[in-house]
């Protein structure tokens, strides 16, 4: 399956079908969606990953509702 470029809209709304929510991973820069917490995870308000995403000028990449943030 091919995957496709989708808006952080779309992102959030899967993320919420599937209780995913964005994260930090501490101590880097790397953001991921995450169903739970973790010692080495940061949970970061929406707003937050959407500002990320524009600065690191990243998209969100979807293919049967599986979803990797790369370039």
């Amino acid at each position: 399956m091919a995957m496709n470029v989708i808006s952080v809209v779309a992102a959030r709304k899967i993320a919420e079908e599937k209780k995913l929510r964005p994260a930090m991973v501490k101590g880097t820069n790397v953001i991921q969606f995450t169903r739970k917490g973790g010692a080495n995870l940061e949970m970061i308000p929406w707003g937050n990953f959407e500002k990320i995403i524009k600065e690191r000028k990243v998209k969100v990449y979807e293919s049967g509702g599986w979803m990797k943030i790369m370039k």
